[in-house]
């Protein structure tokens, strides 16, 4: 009876050993295990769980607002944590009648019936370096720019008009007709490189933003016309009258009128872009 007691004994005894050697065990891998000093000072071990990126082209947002290009409409998705595509459509159309412009010593020479018609579409690559801050740098480029503006030119009898520094009386019976546009669409793509501020799928949640930007498209150099069409320009007396469209002095000085008006308008080869609005983003899958 001894010996069976003692037996039993030793297989109690045994058990606890026999069973933790044979339960599952746990890979480090599995878990990320971080010390935590107690109040008594013991080293201790938690599970953390570090947070998930959202998945690439999980999430798109819309926008809109107001640019120097005109009504601004934006679409984005995300990619990784720091970057998004944005599509970007600009639409405007303004028309004008009756504009007075061109004469001397304070006489309006011309009216002017002015059409201006603003219409792009681009993408772009918002980069956000920065884990917390939504300051961005984006360069992008216009596929359609058909930013572009025209009109039509009526002067008034006997009005004076100045090309290239010489003073020119429209004829009483026969005014001045012509025609003039302007393009700011010669470089095709063009390119584009803006910053702002404000991301439209905020990494932190959230569903509404309101993106700033500001930065400039390069459009190259602005396309200007300028054509006298019909009708008879003289002196000062309403004498020696000539044809506007064929007289060589004529044609002469507004081809150096508008070499001049192109120089002016030779900064707007980067034309500016700023604008800003709210968004609106949702997770897509």
């Amino acid at each position: 009876m001894k010996q069976t007691g003692l037996l039993l004994s030793l297989a109690l005894l045994a058990a606890p050993s026999v069973l933790a050697a044979q339960s599952p065990s746990f890979s480090s891998s599995q878990f990320a295990l971080d010390p935590i000093i107690d109040g008594g000072g013991q080293a201790a071990t938690s599970i953390t769980n570090a947070p998930i990126p959202p998945k690439a082209f999980s999430q798109l947002a819309f926008g809109a607002g107001i640019s120097t290009m005109g009504i601004n409409l934006q679409a984005a998705t995300n990619v990784n944590r720091y970057t998004n595509i944005r599509f970007v459509g600009n639409v405007f159309q303004y028309t004008a009648n009756n504009i007075s412009a061109g004469g001397t010593d304070g006489a309006k020479g011309f009216n002017i019936d002015a059409k201006v018609d603003l219409a792009t579409a681009g993408v772009a690559l918002d980069f956000y370096p920065l884990k917390s801050v939504a300051l961005r740098f984006s360069p992008g480029v216009l596929f359609l720019n058909n930013n572009n503006g025209s009109g039509a030119i009526t002067s008034q009898p006997g009005a004076s008009f100045t090309l290239n520094n010489t003073t020119y009386y429209t004829s009483t019976t026969n005014p001045v007709l012509g025609n003039a546009s302007l393009g700011l669409n010669t470089t095709k793509p063009a390119f584009t490189l803006t910053t702002g501020w404000g991301n439209m799928i905020p990494r932190k949640g959230g569903h509404f933003s309101f993106p700033v930007e500001l930065g400039v498209a390069f459009i190259g150099d602005p396309s200007i016309n300028l054509a006298l069409t019909s009708g008879q320009v003289c002196n000062a007396q309403g004498q020696n009258c000539v044809n506007v469209a064929t007289d060589p002095d004529v044609q002469a000085n507004l081809q150096a009128q508008i070499a001049k008006y192109k120089n002016d308008l030779d900064p707007l080869k980067t034309f500016p872009i700023f604008s800003f609005g709210v968004a609106y983003n949702f997770h897509i899958r």
